[in-house]
């Protein structure tokens, strides 16, 4: 009896420590709309602490949550879900980061320096956009916020163009509706790799409360069209003078910000208007049509296909919610009628087709090769780059056009980094055309290019499958693909990864794992990172790389076989054995990490 009063007072008195952290916050939040959900949520965990039998309900858990530490800022800054307390993206959470950022700056001598904000049209954004202005004067620097909704790649434009010392875009990408996300990005246009996040976040965390906070109530700078306008006039850079135009499109842009500068670029350059997917054309934070808007996910796509059966373009082409990602489809080669339709799975497919569509989702590798083939084509000179979960093909392209080629760890905050870089891509359709521009991934630019790209194979009587063959044939069939399995509880993925330490696998698919490596440990050329390379080889060659998502819960594993081809009559069997191969590798993957 002892023994149950101790544990039970050991309860009160976390329950007590629970209640009382939770009203200090609500004593500083200064959004009414939290602190109403906040105050609700303690009123019912104190009723959960009434009741007669003891037990602690939902409300009292839901709580304990949203209390149990701090949203960690790193290198991708801040991503989370909306709604009261410190671990949830709220006003709170984002004075104190934007806090954080400023002492940083004025640590490093910025001083008096530009911060330049953006944001997209999600919940929230707009308000934690004007806070963290208020919270740059009040520090003493100065701020500019972009007009207007706009895409994350004219952020990482303006930040270049006006000479800042610090941009940040209040974007969750492609996450679910209830998420929002801070995005920092330093002088050179770039986002923020290690060590300016842990300085960022050691200024984040000396912060005791908000009234330390000094908010100005103005002196920011709301900017105009003109900065929007310089954005599109550097989009013409891209494109070559004089090549056909002629390419005809089908859009989407998945709720998001991206379809009046998308369409105005278009416009610039003369290409035909796209035809607009209408039910997902404007802004809508709920992003009703979509599970997650995501170009990627299985059937975010059905509308843009449904709209294209209707007008039938040379190509279909699709940004996530903030634009800096850009999706393509082609038309699908007619199917053998022996043949079964593929049938997509949501956990184990990077991009799913629906099946018997008209339509097929390029991978972004393929995309990726394929800009790289029309930019070596227009004569670029400079630095290829990719991450190392992006196809090998890059690289023999690069090779072959005698250019430079470099691989970074995951993520456009290294890519950008890559001295001399002219072209970057990464397999999450994510894009950096003009480096000089956007030092980041584009979807704007990427679109443009790529629709220049088919319209130049257009007037060839080609289009840009043709293309992708003819890069089989000259560097063998490089295919990739993913298994990526979402999860409610993050420990299946350390789990995970650490059941692959323990036991690396010594075959896979029937390939000898020939080189084993865990990327924490680092390289000479790679910083560490959570993550596991594997090099396969026997008949033919093939790669695995396993690592975590850095944005959402998801384990990742990208998979690559290459597959000799010695001319186009034996493409279709060279990707059948690749599709056999693949297919092979994810079980075995699977198998082998628990998952």
């Amino acid at each position: 009896m002892q023994h149950q009063h101790a544990q039970g007072t050991q309860g009160t008195q976390e329950f007590g420590h629970l209640i009382e952290r939770a009203e200090r916050w609500l004593a500083e939040d200064p959004d009414p709309d939290t602190r109403e959900e906040l105050a609700e949520l303690i009123a019912a965990a104190r009723e959960d602490a009434a009741r007669e039998d003891g037990a602690h309900g939902k409300p009292t858990a839901e709580l304990a949550a949203r209390f149990s530490g701090t949203l960690q800022f790193g290198t991708a800054g801040l991503r989370g879900e909306l709604g009261a307390g410190p671990m949830r993206m709220n006003r709170a959470v984002v004075i104190r980061a934007a806090a954080g950022l400023a002492a940083y700056l004025k640590a490093e001598g910025a001083a008096d320096g530009l911060v330049v904000i953006g944001y997209d049209a999600r919940h929230k954004s707009a308000d934690f956009a004007r806070d963290t202005a208020a919270v740059m004067v009040g520090a003493g620097l100065r701020a500019a916020v972009l007009p207007e909704p706009l895409p994350t790649p004219v952020l990482a434009f303006a930040i270049r163009h006006l000479g800042a010392v610090a941009g940040v875009e209040v974007t969750a990408s492609h996450n679910p509706p209830r998420d929002n996300g801070y995005k920092v990005y330093l002088g050179d246009g770039s986002q923020i790799v290690p060590p300016a996040d842990t300085g960022i976040a050691a200024e984040i965390d000396a912060i005791v409360s908000l009234a330390d906070v000094p908010l100005a109530d103005s002196g920011w700078q709301t900017l105009g069209d003109e900065v929007v306008t310089a954005y599109l006039e550097r989009t013409d850079t891209v494109l070559s003078p004089g090549t056909p135009r002629t390419a005809t499109t089908v859009y989407t842009a998945m709720h998001g910000v991206g379809r009046p500068v998308l369409e105005a670029a278009f416009a610039r350059a003369g290409f035909p208007a796209p035809v607009l997917v209408a039910e997902q054309a404007d802004p809508d934070p709920e992003f009703p049509t979509v599970a997650f808007p995501n170009p990627e996910e299985p059937g975010a796509m059905d509308l843009a296909f449904a709209t294209a059966a209707r007008v039938r373009p040379d190509l279909v082409i699709a940004n996530d919610p903030d634009a800096d990602r850009c999706a393509v489809a082609v038309p699908a080669a007619p199917r053998p009628t022996d043949a079964p339709a593929a049938t997509p799975d949501p956990e184990r497919c990077a991009i799913a087709t629906p099946a018997g569509s008209d339509w097929r989702m390029l991978r972004g590798d393929e995309v990726g090769a394929l800009l790289a083939a029309h930019l070596v084509r227009s004569g670029a000179r400079g630095v290829f780059a990719e991450s190392i979960v992006s196809s090998s093909l890059l690289g023999r392209i690069a090779e072959a056009a005698g250019l430079p080629y470099a691989e970074t760890l995951t993520g456009f905050k290294w890519i950008a980094r890559v001295d001399g870089l002219r072209y970057g891509y990464e397999e999450a359709l994510g894009y950096c055309v003009d480096p000089e521009g956007v030092r980041d991934k584009d979807g704007i630019t990427a679109a443009l290019l790529i629709t220049e790209l088919a319209s130049v194979l257009k007037e060839e009587g080609r289009t840009l499958t043709d293309l992708l063959d003819d890069l089989a044939v000259e560097h063998g069939l490089h295919a990739t693909d993913q298994l990526s399995v979402r999860v409610q509880d993050l420990g299946v993925i350390a789990d995970a990864m650490a059941r692959l330490r323990a036991a690396p696998p010594k075959e896979l698919a029937g390939l000898t794992v020939t080189g084993a490596e865990d990327l924490t440990t680092g390289s000479a050329s790679l910083p560490p990172t959570d993550g596991l390379r594997y090099h396969l080889d026997g008949a033919y060659r093939a790669r695995v790389i396993v690592r975590p998502s850095g944005t959402e819960p998801k384990l990742k594993c990208y998979l690559e076989v290459v597959v000799p081809v010695g001319d186009r009559p034996e493409l279709g069997s060279a990707r059948a054995r690749a599709e056999e191969l693949l297919e092979s590798l994810k079980q075995d993957v699977a198998l082998a990490a628990g998952i």
